[in-house]
């Protein structure tokens, strides 16, 4: 039996490692510092890990909370948004380029209400402590975050740095930044327009899909490309941490190339 094959079944990881090394969005907040306690096996029959670290690094998912207060917490989402069928889809994109609703409309196969869908622009293979994934990263917008909306999917995964894209975080001039004012020139010298003009909002893809009880997932990586351009059975379930705003998430991509095992539906209200 293959690594990937269980049972007739064939399962894909799409996440990327969760360890003291991972690369690490530029901001002021430390690393994740994950440290050995005991080391003593022989002599205490233990091993223990200490992790020290914000909720938002490597691959993991963000709740409304994060966004806007007086909104759900990742455990108060229901079971139901983390699993079922969906769909990974191809939409290539370079540096600083911004995910479409005309692409998501063409992205086969086809995104259907209720899906699980996870965004496959390429960046996910230059992930590391670079600024070509993180300051020169594509990503998604107002208009591509509307769209997942009005077609009603339950669950978004990209992989890239953030559920927005760069030049719509607090890398540039929004919120408490620019946290890396050199991008605002480089952008100026790239293009010819001003980020102030063509990225105006501050994180409106966490908004726009967050508030409306979209789970929003970064960093997707690992097998990505394996199931890409495939229907999908997804199971992505973060941690049960009260009142958390984010949390690492393990996501697995399961698929039946007989067609003969079964995943159950749920409808919206999880029955």
């Amino acid at each position: 039996m293959s690594n990937h094959d269980r049972g007739g079944l064939q399962m894909y990881n799409l996440s990327h490692e969760l360890s003291h090394n991972m690369p690490q969005w530029p901001s002021p907040f430390s690393a994740p510092l994950v440290t050995n306690k005991l080391l003593y096996h022989g002599m205490h029959g233990q091993y223990q890990v200490e992790y020290d670290g914000i909720l938002h690094r490597g691959t993991h998912m963000d709740s409304p909370i994060h966004v806007q207060s007086n909104t759900p917490y990742l455990n108060e989402f229901e079971l139901w948004k983390f699993f079922g069928t969906g769909v990974a889809v191809s939409i290539p994109k370079g540096k600083w380029e911004v995910i479409t609703p005309e692409d998501l409309e063409s992205a086969t196969p086809r995104i259907e209400p209720g899906d699980i869908v996870m965004i496959n622009t390429g960046a996910h293979r230059l992930y590391g402590d670079n600024d070509d994934y993180y300051s020169y990263s594509p990503g998604l917008y107002t208009e591509a975050a509307q769209w997942l909306v009005d077609r009603k999917v339950k669950l978004v995964g990209v992989d890239v740095q953030a559920l927005d894209h760069p030049l719509g975080t607090r890398m540039a001039e929004h919120g408490p930044g620019p946290i890396l004012p050199h991008l605002i020139d480089e952008y100026r010298e790239y293009t010819g327009r001003e980020v102030a003009d063509d990225f105006p909002d501050w994180e409106p893809a966490h908004h726009v899909l967050l508030l409306n009880g979209i789970p929003g997932i970064e960093n997707v990586g690992g097998e990505l490309d394996a199931v890409t351009g495939k229907r999908c059975t997804f199971m992505a379930f973060p941690s049960r941490l009260t009142q958390g705003d984010g949390s690492p998430v393990r996501i697995v991509a399961v698929i039946d190339p007989d067609q003969t095992f079964r995943i159950p539906s749920f409808d919206q209200s999880g029955e």
